[in-house]
């Protein structure tokens, strides 16, 4: 699609509204939401150990989408005029001007009300968690990204309550489960997010973020995949911990250190090789961790 696509009266009905439907797929990143969606019903699906409500989990389903959405949607009409500047998010609708910044914000709006009154039907706590985690993504993850690579760490912390919210969904109140839930994911998005940082980087340069360290001859630091070997490292205690503390089972807790090895192989050898291919097979295989070990705590 050309990114200066606009609509014009002469433009057919139905191909306009399937433009226009493409458009909000890709304001609120409809796979992005999804991914979230899906970690936050682990998340109530663990805590809730078997006894599970389908319409709690439709409710949760809806509310979490639609503040994804939001979220996703005030991030870029924040982001417009250097989303135009990347080739990934150079079509995006707001940066190219086929949407006003006024709609989206408009749904943006919307779409967060509807979606934190849905999860307020569970507990104030779900509904505080999801409020929360729009405002550190929007308001401080995003400008932040331009100024300093403590960003990543900032935006780890909303994209690490999906599975907190999913939890407190169903017990109402912060449990040790819900937290160590918390820690995995946060401790996961460091390697995620720099592989994936690391093959776009000079996407990310052009459009001024920094989100990884560099040398002082403006080169990416080699001790990214150490570092991601570090944060990867610790997801295991957390899981010793679980084992210790939470009675979750032996064939859970050495699914969960068995899949970390893998992940701090992968980091490892991103140290040694630092090329596109091995930054390739650590962000894809983190794509599959997530859901691995959040799943092993569901059904062992």
């Amino acid at each position: 699609m050309n990114i200066n696509k606009t609509y014009t009266s002469s433009s057919p009905v139905g191909k306009e509204w399937l433009y226009k439907v493409s458009d909000y797929s890709m304001l609120v990143k409809v796979r992005l939401s999804l991914v979230v969606v899906i970690s936050s019903v682990l998340g109530y699906v663990i805590a809730s150990d078997g006894n599970i409500n389908f319409t709690d989990v439709i409710l949760l389903i809806s509310g979490g989408f639609l503040v994804t959405g939001a979220a996703n949607a005030l991030n870029q009409v924040l982001e417009k005029d250097f989303d135009i500047l990347m080739t990934r998010t150079a079509n995006r609708p707001v940066a190219t001007g086929r949407m006003k910044s006024s709609e989206a914000v408009m749904f943006a709006g919307i779409s967060c009300l509807v979606g934190i009154c849905i999860l307020a039907t569970f507990n104030p706590i779900t509904a505080f968690l999801g409020m929360l985690s729009l405002i550190i993504y929007s308001f401080v993850y995003t400008p932040l990204k331009r100024y300093s690579t403590l960003a990543v760490a900032v935006g780890a912390i909303p994209g690490a309550l999906p599975v907190m919210i999913g939890a407190t969904a169903f017990d109402g109140s912060i449990t040790l489960l819900a937290i160590c839930l918390f820690i995995i994911q946060f401790l996961w998005q460091f390697p995620h997010f720099w592989s994936i940082g690391f093959l776009g980087y000079e996407d990310y340069k052009n459009a001024g973020y920094k989100l990884l360290p560099e040398t002082s001859n403006g080169e990416i630091d080699r001790n990214l995949g150490i570092s991601s070997m570090f944060y990867g490292t610790l997801i295991i205690p957390v899981s010793v911990f679980m084992f210790i503390r939470l009675n979750v089972s032996i064939y859970c807790t050495l699914s969960a250190i068995l899949l970390s090895l893998g992940y701090i192989f992968l980091s490892y050898q991103f140290h040694v090789k630092f090329d596109r291919a091995s930054a390739l097979k650590l962000m894809f295989y983190s794509f599959l961790y997530l859901p691995l070990i959040l799943i092993s705590y569901w059904l062992m």
